[in-house]
């Protein structure tokens, strides 16, 4: 296969899948991962693909919210193993809080029939928990966002003001050492960080394609982070540099 084949087809690989690790492309293309290294950086200047740690992300519509329906099969397996860990942090009688990612409607679908109270701009979160008869569900509303089946907006920010919670559960497109949390959307990324200053404790829900990006709207500074919740693919230098920010990193064992 010519170079320049190669380098079209890793891009419509990483636009299909969202997210690609180098030890797939390196399989799939039959060639060393150093080459796939060299691949990826030549794309991500013809600015084609981005660069994360240990892969690359799409950046088509990166400015735009991608459907539900692409997020909930995009490292599926990766998310209902952190979202099951999650669950195990809440307790009886804790107010909690939400974002619309879909690692937080698998912690809903997960989560005990617990006397809870549950703050949630996610109107799939907010119907799965609705199936729950001691879990109390408050609904941002505000501006609804149809591809994310969402509410954001000033509205929302502001009803977020009303409340203080014991934790907030959250989910983002990137995580990078120096840029913080990012999302690809902008009324998304304010009321995340709305989320975060009415919690006791912040705790992040992001598989491992997602460190060392950094996408188009900034929540927040890592160090704003009690903690995350990832897979065990993360590389362990990045999982070290986060801790020494003093942010503590769990992991979880994906099932093959």
């Amino acid at each position: 296969m010519l170079v320049a084949e190669r380098h079209r087809k890793i891009v419509e690989v990483v636009n299909e899948k969202l997210s690609v690790r180098v030890t797939e492309l390196s399989k799939l293309f039959k060639v060393t991962e150093e080459t796939i290294r060299r691949d990826l950086e030549k794309l991500e200047k013809e600015n084609l693909l981005r660069r994360s740690h240990g892969g690359a992300v799409s950046i088509q519509d990166e400015q735009s919210e991608v459907s539900y329906t692409e997020r909930e099969i995009t490292n599926a397996a990766e998310k209902k193993a952190i979202a099951l860990e999650a669950v195990k942090l809440i307790m009886p009688g804790d107010q909690i809080v939400l974002d619309a990612s879909t690692s937080a409607w698998y912690m809903a679908k997960e989560m005990p029939d617990l006397p809870l109270t549950v703050i949630t701009n996610s109107i799939k979160v907010a119907v799965e928990l609705s199936k729950k008869e001691q879990v109390k569900v408050i609904s941002t509303g505000g501006m609804l966002l149809a591809r994310s089946l969402s509410y954001a907006g000033p509205l929302a920010e502001r009803s977020l003001n009303m409340y203080h919670v014991n934790k907030a559960f959250i989910s983002c497109k990137g995580v990078h050492l120096e840029g913080g949390l990012s999302d690809s959307n902008e009324w998304q990324a304010l009321l995340k960080r709305q989320m975060m200053s009415i919690a006791d404790q912040t705790i992040l829900l992001a598989d491992s394609t997602k460190f060392g990006v950094r996408t188009f709207a900034h929540i927040t500074n890592i160090g704003q982070v009690s903690s995350i919740l990832t897979d065990s693919k993360i590389d362990d230098s990045y999982s070290r540099a986060l801790e020494e920010k003093g942010v503590q990193v769990k992991t979880v064992k994906v099932a093959e």
